[in-house]
Order: structure tokens, then sequence, then C-alpha cells
């Protein structure tokens, strides 16, 4: 979503959200939908030109661990209500997850957590590799034993997600200060006081942090550990195929991270570079394309020689333990948080937006997110582990 620069920003507000991404779009609508007045969500770009940037995004409930699964079986079933609510086509296409496992302990981890699934509501299943490839013919069975599939995953598009949210908060008030960057927040006490931005200070009742890779170093300016690191991630396009792609799932090479699943008139290929180094840069390389297709070789034949016909570069915002950061500083009272999703933000998008609203109204979640504190670094307090991570 575009929006044009604000010569001044308004100079006060009850909420002040950093970050125009998913997050702080759905942290805002949900606000705004409960009767929370004086919004205003601040970018330095165009809102969901970050992580949500990136043009098909997975939607999935299949999870290691129980809070995981329930925000994303909660977000999966937001986003099927989308176009009543907030009223948006996100080409919601659920065409399921599967995930390729080639080791006992894969198919052992697996089966753990899909009966975890399935107690929480999630129609996930093990299955065979023969009935994987009937799922997605592309695949090579060579090595491969056993799958996990659950129908009810799928993908759709962030930018549309992010727009959809936007535009009705902004119906219902919320101000949009898009091409504005925070420069400084002001702290007295135990409590923030305002947001100092490239176009004039907002005095603020509370601040809520949604800056994705960006998130750190919000917290810095208030003294508080957020620890998200940017990492790359790239992803390719191929031609328009003929005759066209069938209809196959999110399919996941779990050891390789490899990735691909239908994309318009194509397929869109993915790949988690393990040797990338931690940083900002978002340039598009070719040799990570290499690098898929060294693995589509074994795993996926036909895919290996496909042409493409462009890429992309995002970032991903990683925690030490590749979880979420939610919750609200025990030091600054008026200081909230969600960021740090490792990859899995936008699928938890819109039910992470109704607990950072529970939060700020000072209201019970519909579930106990205490565990996703950034304070279970500091405190030692033990780590949440994920192990279905992509």
């Amino acid at each position: 979503m575009s929006s044009s620069a604000f010569r001044t920003v308004p100079a006060c507000a009850d909420v002040v959200i950093i970050g125009g991404g998913v997050m702080g779009a759905s942290t805002a609508f949900h606000l705004a939908e409960s009767g929370v007045r004086n919004i205003v969500v601040i970018d330095r770009g165009d809102l969901g030109r970050g992580s949500s940037g990136k043009p098909i995004g997975g939607v999935r409930a299949q999870f290691s661990d129980p809070l995981n699964i329930e925000l994303g079986s909660r977000s999966l079933r937001a986003y099927e209500d989308f176009p009543r609510r907030p009223g948006a086509d996100i080409k919601l296409d659920t065409v399921g997850y599967l995930f390729l496992l080639d080791s006992a302990r894969q198919t052992k981890d697996f089966e753990v957590s899909v009966k975890l699934q399935n107690d929480l509501g999630v129609p996930s299943r093990m299955i065979t590799p023969a009935e994987a490839r009937r799922l997605c013919p592309y695949i090579s069975t060579d090595g491969l034993l056993a799958a996990a599939y659950s129908p009810t995953d799928g993908h759709a598009r962030p930018a549309l997600v992010v727009q959809g949210y936007a535009l009705a908060a902004a119906r219902a008030g919320v101000t949009i200060a898009a091409h504005t960057e925070v420069c400084g927040i002001d702290v007295a006490g135990d409590r923030v006081t305002g947001v100092h931005t490239s176009h004039g200070r907002i005095g603020c009742s509370t601040v809520i942090c949604t800056a994705g890779a960006w998130s750190a170093s919000i917290g810095d300016m208030v003294g508080v550990n957020l620890p998200v690191r940017p990492v790359r991630r790239q992803l390719a396009f191929t031609e328009p195929l003929v005759p066209s792609a069938p209809r196959i799932p999110f399919t996941i090479d779990f050891s390789s991270t490899a990735y691909f699943h239908n994309s318009d008139d194509g397929l869109l290929f993915g790949l988690a570079d393990p040797d990338q180094e931690e940083g900002f840069d978002t340039t598009w390389t070719p040799e990570w394309l290499e690098m898929f297709r060294d693995i589509a070789r074994h795993r996926a034949p036909a895919l290996a020689d496909m042409r493409t016909t462009r890429g992309w570069a995002g970032l991903y915002e990683v925690t030490p333990d590749h979880n979420a950061l939610i919750g609200r500083s025990p030091d600054l009272a008026n200081f909230l948080y969600a960021a740090g999703f490792s990859g899995h933000g936008f699928l938890q998008a819109p039910a992470v937006g109704e607990v950072v609203r529970d939060l700020y109204l000072e209201r019970e979640p519909f579930t106990d997110i205490s565990p996703l504190s950034a304070d279970r670094f500091r405190h030692g307090a033990g780590i949440r582990p994920e192990a279905h991570v992509v």
C-alpha cells in the first residue's frame, strides 16, 4: 500500500505503532475495531515493504510448539474469513503444506508434532512417500521415508493482507504515516512519553513495536532488549509453464529447506541458505538459485532446469530460539512489542493482532502468550525451540 509522506505527524496519539508491515497493520485494525481511537502507524517507507513485501506467504498450523500451532490455526480461520472481515481478497489458496522427510529422526519428530496438532484441532496427518508424490507429482521419492501433510494450510498474498487491514484501519480513523522514520523515543520514569520522527514529535500514551527486522534498534531506544537479527532469504519465479503446472501443495524438502509451490502461471522456488550472514542486505544473487537447483536435481528433478524470470530477496527477523517476541515491557508499562517471528509472522499476524489488542486493553488473550515474552532470554527461563522452521 502506497501512502503519501506526511509533512508533519499528529502532535499526540493514544497509540503509536512503529512498523507498518502485516503485524502493525493487523494490530492497528484490531485496536480500531475494538474502539481504540487516535492511533498512528509509522513506517519508514510504504506499508508492507519490509518482511511483508514478499509476493506470496505461506499460512499453516503445522508446528511443533503448541503456542505456534494455536496462533497459526486461529490465523488460518481469520484468513478464510478475510473477504468478510476486514473485507478484502487476499488470494488465499488452500492447497495444503507438504513436508518431505528423509530420516527416522525427522519422521519420529513429525509424528509427535502431528499428534499434538490433532489434539489442537489441526487435521494434519503422516503419509507415505507414494501418497506425497500423488499430491505433488514433481517430487522424487528416492530416499524419502515419510511426509507430513495438512490440507487446510496454503498460501496468500501478504501485500493484499497489509492493504486490507490498513484500509479498514484508516476507515476507522487510524492515521497512516508512511515515509516517516523514528529518530528517538522519550522516556520519563517507567513510561514512554513521546516518539520523535522525521516529520515531528508525537506525544503518546502507548508505543507498540512491530518493526520486524528493525525491532532491536527500536528496543534500544528505550532500553528494552529485543534480540531480533535480520537474515536475508531469497526466492525465484519460473517463467510461465506450458502446459500449466498442476495444483500442488506448498512442498518443503525438510532436510534442505528447499520449497516450491504454484505462483500465478508458474512456480515459486525458495531456500534458506544455511551460510547466509546476518545483515540488512536484500540484494538478489543468482548463485543462490544454483543451490536450489542442486537440491532439486535429487528431490524434484523436473524443477532443476526450469527457466526463471525474476527473483526477490527479503529479510527474516530471527530470534535465538526462532520464536516470536510478544508482550509488554516490565520496565516500561506502556511499551508493547510483537516482533522476531523468524519467518512465520505473516501466518500468525491475525491472531497476534488480537493478542496485542488484548494486552493493550488489559484483557486476557485467547491463549497464554507469556512464554513468548522477550524476558525469557534475560531471565534464562528456558527458550521455546520451534522445530518446524523453514
